[in-house]
C-alpha cells in the first residue's frame, strides 16, 4: 500500500484527485487543506513529515491569483516558492518522492511554436516568476521529484474560467472574450490521472514535464465551445463577442502551447475539446 499526501486538497485538483481515490485501492490518500497542513510553515512541514510514513506528496496547494500577485508579490513567493522548497526539504529527508504542479506562465510566450520542457524561462509577471522560483528551489533541494508544468487549468471544482462561463451563460449575460493569448485548455480531472498514474506504476523518470489536452485554443474558442456544449435553445443563448486584447495588471505570455511528448512516455493525451465534452456530458 503506498501512502500518499495531497496538500492543497480543497483546490480543484485536489477535489479532482478525491473524486477518483476510490479507484485505486493500492494507494491511502491522506487529503489536507491549507487550514489542516500551512505548507508555508517550515517546523508544521517538518513534523508532519516525521511523525508520519509517506511514499509520495503531490502539491495542489498554490497561489494562482494572477492579477493580484502584482500587489501581493510576498505572499505569492511565500505559497508558490518558499513554501515548494518546504516541502522538498521534507521529502528529501524522508525519501518520499514529490509531485509539483507548476505553469506554463514560466515562459515569456514570445515563442511561435509549442514549448518544450528544456526552453528558456522567462516569467512576465509575479505570479509566473514565484512558480519558477518554486520549481528552483525543488531543484536544488534533490532530484527525486515531478515538476508538472500545465495550462488552463478547470473542473467542476471551484472557482475558474470554466465555471464562470457556466454562471454567465445561466445568467444569459453579455460575453466579450479576449482572442488575445494563445494555449490550452486542460481539464484537471486529465491532470488528476497522470499523477495516479504516475504513483501507480512507481515511476522513476524525475524531471520536468509538460501536460494538457491537446490542441490549442483562444480563451474566446474555449468559451464558445463551453456555450455550444450547453446545447441550448437560440434563445437562451449569451451573446458572446471577441476582443482582440484587454487591459490587465499582470502580463500573460500571447502564446503558452506546451509540447506533450515527453509525458506521452507515461499517459495518452486527448484533444481539449474532447474532454471538454466527456466532462459537461458527465456532469449534466
Amino acid at each position: 500500500m503506498k501512502t500518499v499526501l495531497v496538500t492543497g486538497a480543497n483546490g480543484q485538483l485536489g477535489h479532482c484527485i478525491q473524486k477518483i481515490q476510490h479507484q485505486h485501492t493500492g494507494i491511502s490518500f491522506h487529503f489536507k487543506s491549507s487550514k489542516e497542513l500551512d505548507i508555508t510553515d517550515t517546523k508544521s512541514v517538518t513534523n508532519y513529515f516525521s511523525n508520519n510514513t509517506i511514499d509520495y506528496c503531490v502539491n495542489c496547494a498554490a497561489y494562482t491569483n494572477v492579477e493580484l500577485a502584482e500587489s501581493e508579490e510576498d505572499k505569492a513567493y511565500l505559497v508558490n516558492a518558499e513554501a515548494a522548497k518546504n516541502l522538498a526539504k521534507a521529502c528529501a529527508e524522508n525519501n518520499v518522492t514529490l509531485l509539483h504542479i507548476s505553469t506554463d506562465y514560466v515562459f515569456d510566450g514570445t515563442k511561435t511554436t509549442p514549448y518544450v520542457e528544456t526552453d528558456t524561462t522567462n516569467p512576465i509577471s509575479v505570479y509566473g516568476a514565484s512558480k519558477l522560483k518554486g520549481e528552483e528551489n525543488i531543484q536544488e533541494v534533490f532530484e527525486q521529484y515531478f515538476i508538472i508544468r500545465t495550462s488552463w487549468l478547470y473542473a467542476e471544482f471551484g472557482k475558474n474560467f470554466y465555471n464562470t462561463i457556466l454562471r454567465k451563460a445561466a445568467e444569459k449575460a453579455n460575453l466579450t472574450i479576449t482572442t488575445e493569448q494563445k494555449g490550452m485548455p486542460t481539464n484537471a480531472n486529465d491532470l488528476a490521472a497522470l499523477i495516479v498514474e504516475i504513483i501507480n506504476t512507481e515511476n522513476r523518470n524525475y524531471g520536468i514535464y509538460h501536460f494538457s489536452n491537446d490542441g490549442e485554443a483562444t480563451w474566446y474558442d474555449f468559451t464558445k465551445e463551453i456555450i455550444q456544449n450547453l446545447n441550448l435553445a437560440e434563445a437562451d443563448q449569451p451573446s458572446l463577442k471577441s476582443i482582440d486584447s484587454y487591459k490587465t495588471k499582470a502580463a500573460r505570455p500571447e502564446n503558452s502551447v506546451l509540447d506533450k511528448t515527453k509525458v506521452r512516455s507515461i499517459i495518452s493525451t486527448i484533444t481539449w475539446q474532447e474532454s471538454l465534452r466527456n466532462l459537461m456530458q458527465n456532469n449534466s
